[in-house]
């Protein structure tokens, strides 16, 4: 990736915190899953049944950790590939940019997103049915993908294998004009309709602006200020001077106000 007028030169994004994670963990289970359909074949099946994003069981039975799960579950060499190489090559800006925890962030709302708009969609019987099962990443690397677009849309990238550079957000309106045409169009085994829901959940998070955090209790702040202000009324005078209790440093404040759940 380079700014529109620098020269190109080839280099590879770092493998941040939040992304080694994502791939390793997405890795591992991958090759386990291909070392158990060798081995273990029945394995491989009840794992895929219960984990799969399948709507008529996250609706009728009430299977919502699907919601999560199937974004896990890869089927064959290039699907689990091509997933990493984008959560790698765009997600790596992002994390640098935004910070672990809120990549994290886009990264659940694009799988979340992508798995309720899926399950939505498939209940108008339009596209699918419910009892058509789902997986792959791609709802949360769509995420990413619409948000670097929005961030960096004047970065040029390469379409590998094309030899030639394009906008980001060149690329990413060609993308969402493609996934559109192929999601109407039926799309054959693969989720377009997920892929939107990505995109539609990620721009949604993208546009709420640099928040903290999306869940914020702030239990701690709310009862440490009210402890402050008790102990300004019930300040001491001892020799003259005035004096407080338990009165916590500013510094300590801070601290306790980045407390978040996520």
């Amino acid at each position: 990736m380079r700014r529109t007028g620098e020269p190109m030169t080839l280099s590879l994004p770092p493998f941040t915190k939040a992304v080694t994670w994502l791939v390793g963990i997405n890795t591992g289970i991958y090759l386990l899953m291909e070392l158990l359909s060798r081995a273990a074949p029945d394995v491989v099946r009840f794992t895929y049944r219960h984990f799969e994003l399948i709507p008529s069981a996250v609706v009728q039975h009430g299977a919502l950790w699907q919601l999560v799960s199937y974004s896990f579950l890869h089927l064959g060499f290039w699907h689990w590939f091509g997933n990493m190489l984008g959560l790698w090559m765009f997600g790596s800006a992002i994390e640098g940019a935004w910070g672990t925890r809120r990549f994290v962030e886009l990264f659940s709302v694009g799988v979340i997103g992508a798995a309720v708009t899926t399950v939505g969609v498939a209940y108008t019987h339009l596209l699918g049915g419910p009892d058509v099962a789902t997986v792959g990443a791609s709802g949360g690397v769509f995420a990413i993908l619409i948000a670097f677009g929005v961030l960096f849309g004047d970065q040029e990238i390469m379409m590998i294998p094309f030899p030639f550079l394009i906008k980001a957000k060149y690329f990413i309106g060609i993308l969402i004009v493609v996934t559109l045409a192929l999601a109407m169009s039926g799309g054959g085994d693969v989720a377009y309709v997920a892929h939107l829901g990505g995109l539609l959940f990620g721009y949604l998070y993208v546009r709420r602006g640099p928040k903290p955090a999306l869940v914020n209790i702030g239990l701690a702040e709310r009862y440490y200020g009210m402890r402050n202000g008790f102990s300004r009324i019930h300040a001491d005078t001892h020799e003259g001077q005035t004096t407080e209790r338990a009165y916590l440093p500013s510094a300590t404040l801070i601290e306790y106000r980045s407390i978040r759940f996520l």
